[in-house]
């Protein structure tokens, strides 16, 4: 026997239908269901629920209480909390992003998953999740491999950009703020010069013109590297992980005892050799102070470049000559530049430095007293400036490195202008973070030990420094047999 029920709820625009059905041995079952938008393809998503009444319960309380389940089950889904095993991945993929926003994510993390979700969800977002399975994600990964699947390589190049500033009354430093870039990018795009395809989107997004109108797009592309797939497949994992726990799918598909991960080719990490960095430092006397003094900080110190961004005078104790790394400073899509606490606990941490450093320290002090000075009125003693979670803070401005008008620099300003540097001294590439490989390599190819690198890096734990820097303690055994050897052999001695 089957019965139909029609329930209307008049708040929003949602209609709840329930159906009742009877089966032969007198069991009472109802189905409820309720339509939910559309779908990319503009097909209906009706969301379902299944709800039994208890076998002592009267008529009068099973009507009360499926009322009170429709209402639940109407407003989970108004909510987009309604989920079952026939959800699309994207839909839960979206809403477990939405879930683990800052501060449970930290805001860096937050945006890169938020990217390549953009990646994942046109391959496998309209797949239900009782439907996904490991043959589509490696799939999926064969794809991310392939030449044009991503914009690796590619670059735009405008000589419009100034010309529509000027007919906007819109200043550099305006895009710059409205796109996001720095100052070095926007400059460049004035000038005509390559810059990536995801910096031409912003500046066009900000400036409210098609990108195919305002720049020329190269889209000679190559595939992505196997760190960058083997972060989409862990991210994938997350969220099938999450479904699991939920009881959407029986099995997190993408876990390691049913497929395998991505293989990820090691490669060395980039670096300078001694002589290379003793040209760099030469070259740098050249160079206005603030940018010889970041590039010295991060080659003696080894610290990460959000790390010097977020020094501060009162982090710096000239009578012990030693850096404390509290504070780093990173840009944040949608929020600006933020200030947060370092990658983790081991990464706050106090670096001993030499007395030549200090000595620049001192210099580039002077240099930002005069600026302070020179500035005058214009000077922010002030600064606001937003965290981790969103919030603002107003602190005294303190900082190290900061742009003309005395506010929290760019980090994308040092990136570029090294690249920049290199171009012009034709130096073999690197950019701010090798010299911080560089810090570390010449620190164990000269005997330091493990330990004390792992802990001036403020790396997690000494195994994450011994994988990154393999080659490095390599070298370092080498040289260590040759000095044993030449120690103690009788015969080499007796030469």
């Amino acid at each position: 026997m089957k019965e139909r029920l029609i329930i209307l709820l008049t708040r929003g625009v949602y209609m709840a239908t329930v159906k009742k059905h009877i089966s032969k041995n007198g069991k009472v079952t109802y189905y409820i269901r309720c339509y939910d938008g559309y779908d990319r393809n503009g097909k209906q998503i009706e969301r379902s629920i299944t709800w039994k009444p208890s076998d002592n319960m009267t008529p009068k309380q099973i009507e009360k209480e499926l009322k009170r389940q429709v209402i639940l089950f109407e407003e989970n889904v108004k909510n987009g909390s309604c989920f079952d095993s026939n959800t699309r991945f994207a839909d839960y993929s979206e809403t477990w992003l939405e879930n683990n926003k800052p501060p449970q994510l930290a805001p860096k993390t937050y945006e890169r998953y938020k990217s390549l979700l953009k990646n994942i969800n046109q391959a496998i977002g309209d797949i239900k999740l009782s439907k996904l399975q490991s043959h589509h994600l490696q799939k999926f990964y064969n794809n991310l491999r392939e030449n044009g699947i991503k914009r690796v390589g590619a670059y735009a190049s405008s000589y419009k950009v100034s010309e529509i500033l000027i007919s906007k009354s819109i200043s550099r430093k305006s895009l710059a703020e409205l796109s996001g870039l720095s100052s070095t990018t926007v400059s460049a795009a004035c000038k005509g010069e390559r810059i990536s395809t995801d910096s031409a989107e912003k500046i066009a997004e900000a400036l409210k013109i098609p990108i195919n109108q305002l720049f020329n797009l190269h889209t000679e592309t190559t595939g992505l590297s196997s760190k960058t797939i083997l972060h989409h497949h862990r991210l994938i994992s997350s969220i099938l992980a999450q479904a699991a726990r939920d009881r959407l799918v029986p099995i997190n598909i993408a876990d390691k005892n049913y497929m395998k991960a991505p293989k990820l080719e090691r490669k060395e990490a980039d670096f300078l050799d001694d002589e290379q960095v003793k040209q760099v430092l030469e070259l740098l006397d050249n160079e206005p102070i603030k940018w010889k003094t970041a590039l010295y900080l991060l080659i003696f110190s080894g610290i990460r470049r959000g790390e010097l961004l977020g020094l501060e005078w009162t982090d710096i104790d000239f009578e012990n000559q030693v850096i404390h790394i509290c504070n780093t400073s990173q840009y944040v899509q949608g929020m600006g530049i933020i200030t947060k606490c370092p990658k983790n606990d081991t990464s706050q941490r106090t670096i001993k430095l030499s007395s030549d450093i200090f000595e620049l320290l001192r210099e580039y002090h002077v240099y930002w007293i005069n600026m302070r000075r020179d500035l005058t009125d214009k000077w922010q003693y002030f600064i606001e400036i937003t965290l981790a979670d969103g919030t603002k803070k107003t602190v005294r401005n303190e900082r190290l490195f900061i742009k003309d008008d005395s506010t929290p620099m760019h980090p994308d300003s040092l990136t570029d202008w090294t690249k920049k540097f290199v171009k012009k001294n034709k130096l073999p590439h690197f950019s701010p973070h090798s010299l911080r490989h560089t810090h570390a390599s010449i620190l164990i190819a000269n005997g330091v030990n493990i330990p004390t690198v792992s802990r001036r890096l403020g790396h997690s734990s000494v195994a994450t420094t011994t994988k990154v820097y393999l080659h490095a303690i390599q070298s370092a055994d080498e040289i260590a047999s040759e000095v044993i050897d030449n120690k103690l052999n009788p015969k080499k001695k007796a030469k």
